[in-house]
């Protein structure tokens, strides 16, 4: 019943049909494990960007969420602003490094949408306007294009109107 002709078959069958499939469930795999990953870096980026949103909490004097600037802050305020303002600046630049891409799928442009739209978001604040060029120096000048780009789009030009 199962002499060397069966066996030929069998060895023929598997290498018409299992060989393409293992390498399809490879692919498959290894794509899912892609996405996995993705999505486990933007989970770490949106904690951070929630831990930062703390210390913005932590520091109501600043007036961080107004669109206006803050007026009179004292010099130990200015350098607060200074700090937080660059520690998202610094949250934006590895968001950019890690989830943007040229050629995004549908998932990644969603993310990526989503910290656009933060950093729209605070380009429209004057104090953190006011302070971009300096809290961009040492970036990444890919980085730098992109954020100077869409200050563009947001406010017309670098610097804040009188």
């Amino acid at each position: 019943m199962f002499d060397a002709s069966f066996w030929e078959v069998a060895s023929y069958v598997v290498t018409a049909l299992g060989l393409p499939a293992g390498i399809a469930i490879f692919f498959f795999e290894q794509r899912k494990e892609r996405a996995n990953e993705e999505a486990e870096v933007y989970q770490l980026l949106a904690n951070a960007y929630n831990d930062f949103l703390k210390v913005v909490i932590d520091n109501p004097d600043l007036h961080l969420f107004t669109n206006s600037a803050t007026p009179d802050l004292t010099p130990l305020q200015q350098e607060r602003m200074l700090v937080i303002l660059d520690m998202l600046m610094s949250l934006f630049e590895r968001a950019y490094l890690t989830a943007w891409g040229e050629r995004m799928n549908e998932p990644q442009q969603r993310r990526w949408n989503v910290w656009e739209d933060f950093m729209r978001e605070w380009i429209r604040r004057d104090d953190f306007h006011l302070r971009i060029e300096a809290l961009l120096v040492g970036e990444d000048p890919n980085f730098q294009a992109y954020f100077r780009d869409l200050v563009r789009q947001e406010r017309g030009s670098m610097l804040v109107e009188a």
